[in-house]
């Protein structure tokens, strides 16, 4: 009897513990739900405010070749909200201790409904602002749940009407685009509770993938190891997990398009590489709609190059996976990516746990709006527990100019990359035929699916250009790119005038106006540096989010490696998929990196059994305790296959990201006629050079996939 008692009495006070858990975290759930209005004044359109950074450059550059029709129908246009300033931060700090396993709020992810109620605008607000674009004739397609967006269709006429600018059509590199020709305008009532339109242009964003180039100075020629996934799983340590189950099962990838592929494609890849003998993974073409708002079937539209290799090589590194493309038609507004990623992330249905985009537009070009409708979806994300990777880009610290020969635009970083709630990836290459090494690390023959690589091979940032202090001294013997007399101002070095390479630097145009067309100017600032990035070695203390957060092999070549992958749509720039696979497609760019740290999450999700939401939490925490304050001579990339069998991330310490430039904005030029993208004009200072522990050229690194996977527990329990 006094046993029964004692745990009756136990079972009550355990009892009553909880419910005062439920009870605290209903009155502070009501607490968030209480949304101040912003709209507060009555909504005169005589007057008016300006929402600056929100007129693409090329309308300065190109052909105005006249006014829309007014007529003219523009579907899909995507109006960002934004909350009160009280409840931005308290869903900061909700989403801080959702990362937090000391916390209550620890992975207690939301709806998206749920993210509405407590985190979206007021009702009054929301209801000002649809009979505002009502009243200007606006069809209202839809309200997502979470409050934070609402799209609208209409015409070019009631555009100019509704926020005083015009719709032109314009010529511009010797292809028709359309796009407003001035900083729309809106009542300065409705200014509190507006941000803008994401877009009001067909200027679509560039996909982070660059095809295989060809180099023919003769130290490069004989050097051809490409990489396939049997190298992947070598060099990035994955086979041990493979052994042990750890494949991916029972987890699904997005990946985030505005096209299909020929999804046989996929299966020719998975077969040719030893793939398919894992038989839990198939693949899936999705094109989300949301109530009002469809998703129409964008086709094969060109851009299926970047979905084949997106949805192979997340493939690769979560075999077990399923892989879900999806995607929805541009419109003349809006990327069909963007309009995929809402009406995924605010269905009824919880999203996908993984998600990986890689596409991507400078922050400066982008503009403030299309910044913030990305920085607020990613946030949305992360809220709902999906992990999200994002291509850092692909040349160098110079996002504005991207397949340029030369940077002109000064630093600058992907829009879409450099939130504080996506992982930025970064590229890669490998440095053994810089050290001449290549036999230490790739066997003279292939196995039977097509792999060779030996062990983990040392990396170097991936840069294709002049500006490259390695392919400088590869060349010439004088790591000197600058001045008269330096590499880029070399006949020699002509063939190195490009801007690829792997991309990195701090944020700095997020938010605000640039005064120079493309370049951090004018009120431009950064997105605050997230907590989680703070007191790492390496990480400068700037203010501002930096990235990349890490990196993975991404070159297209220049050292003599890329990747292989099957594109089969040879219309649209494919290759014929047959018998021997290096005569397939072949291409780098941070592209093959971000669905690879995907397809790794899977594996760390399925082994944590648990969705984690921001990767980036646990991947600075092992950093932290990996680097310390000096760093790790242990995890050092340079020692190749010598690399400590415990490090989780491997530390590039070897190299740059640094490409040639022309113009005043951050090149340095020394008296020659190109110079290198430089933090100063009067001295080399490049942008940007490896370190010890993180840098801007790779961030913290590559990783070793067991050791993530496995230590991922230490840091999220």
């Amino acid at each position: 009897m006094t046993r029964k008692l004692s745990f009756l009495r136990l079972s009550v006070a355990a009892l009553i513990v909880f419910s005062f858990a439920l009870a605290s975290h209903a009155q502070r759930d009501l607490q968030r739900a209480q949304s101040r209005r912003l709209i507060t004044h009555r909504i005169d359109d005589a007057e008016r405010v300006t929402l600056g950074g929100n007129t693409r450059p090329e309308v300065h550059l190109g052909r105005d070749r006249g006014r829309l029709e007014d007529d003219f129908s523009l579907e899909h246009m995507l109006l960002q909200l934004r909350r009160p300033a009280e409840k931005e931060a308290a869903l900061q700090q909700f989403i801080d201790d959702l990362h937090k396993p000391s916390s209550p709020d620890y992975h207690r992810w939301l709806t998206a409904q749920q993210f509405g109620q407590l985190y979206g605008p007021a009702k009054e607000d929301l209801d000002a602002v649809t009979n505002w674009l009502v009243g200007h004739g606006f069809k209202v397609n839809g309200v997502y749940p979470s409050g934070m967006v609402i799209d609208f269709s209409g015409t070019a006429g009631m555009v100019q009407r509704a926020f005083e600018t015009e719709m032109h059509r314009l010529e511009v590199g010797g292809k028709n685009h359309l796009a407003n020709v001035s900083d729309p305008r809106i009542p300065a009532a409705l200014a509190p509770a507006v941000v803008g339109v994401a877009s009001l242009h067909d200027f679509k964003p560039h996909a982070m993938h660059r095809m295989r180039t060809k180099y023919t100075f003769s130290s490069f020629e004989g050097v051809e190891q490409a990489m396939v996934p049997a190298d992947l799983a070598t060099i990035y340590d994955l086979n041990p997990l493979f052994n042990s189950g750890v494949t991916g099962t029972g987890q699904t990838i997005v990946v985030v398009e505005d096209t299909n592929f020929k999804g046989g494609d996929w299966n020719t890849f998975r077969k040719k590489f030893g793939l398919a003998k894992y038989t839990n993974a198939k693949l899936t073409q999705v094109h989300p709609a949301f109530k009002g708002n469809p998703c129409k079937n964008p086709g094969l539209n060109g851009d299926d190059i970047e979905a084949a290799l997106d949805a192979e090589w997340a493939s690769a590194a979560a075999p077990d996976a399923n892989i879900e493309l999806v995607s929805c038609a541009n419109t003349d507004t809006t990327f069909g990516g963007l309009i995929a990623i809402q009406n995924l992330l605010n269905a009824a249905a919880p999203p996908p746990a993984i998600m990986s985009m890689s596409y991507g537009e400078c922050e400066a070009f982008n503009g403030e709006a299309a910044n913030a409708t990305f920085n607020a979806a990613f946030q949305q994300a992360v809220a709902e527990g999906v992990s999200v990777f994002v291509s850092s880009g692909d040349e160098g610290a110079s996002s504005c100019d991207p397949q340029s020969w030369s940077a002109s635009h000064g630093v600058g970083v992907t829009g879409w990359g450099a939130t504080p709630y996506n992982v930025a990836v970064g590229g890669t290459d490998f440095g053994d035929t810089y050290a001449g090494t290549n036999s230490t690390y790739w066997s003279a023959t292939n196995t039977s699916t097509y792999g060779s690589a030996l062990s983990y091979v040392p990396e170097i940032p991936w840069n294709d250009s002049c500006g490259s202090v390695l392919i400088a001294t590869y060349v010439t013997g004088s790591g000197v790119t600058y001045g008269g007399g330096g590499f880029c101002n070399s006949g020699r070095g002509q063939q190195f005038f490009t801007t690829v390479s792997g991309s990195g630097g701090p944020s700095g145009c997020a938010t605000g106006s640039p005064t120079i067309s493309g370049v951090v100017s004018g009120t431009c600032q950064g997105y605050a540096k997230p907590s989680w990035q703070s007191g790492i070695l390496g990480v400068p203390k700037d203010g501002v989010r930096d990235i990349p957060d890490v990196s993975l092999f991404a070159a297209n070549g220049v050292w003599g490696h890329f990747y292989v992958f099957c594109d089969s749509d040879i219309p649209n720039g494919g290759s014929p998929c047959g018998n021997f696979p290096y005569n397939w497609s072949g291409a780098g760019g941070t592209s093959f990196s971000s669905p690879i740290l995907a397809g790794i999450q899977a594996l760390v999700n399925q082994k944590m059994e648990a969705r984690q939401g921001n990767p980036n939490p646990v991947y600075y925490a092992l950093a932290a305790a990996e680097y310390g304050k000096t760093g790790s001579t242990a995890c050092n990339s340079t020692l190749g296959s010598g690399v400590a069998s415990t490090c989780v991330f491997r530390d590039v310490t070897q190299g740059d990201i640094d490409v040639n430039c022309i113009g005043s904005a951050s090149c340095f030029r020394a008296g020659g006629i190109n110079g290198v993208l430089s933090t100063s004009t009067s001295s080399y200072l490049p942008a940007f050079g490896t370190t010890k522990g993180w840098d801007f050229a790779t961030g913290l690194g590559t990783v070793d996939a067991t050791n993530l996977v496995n230590q991922w527990s230490t840091v999220a329990p």
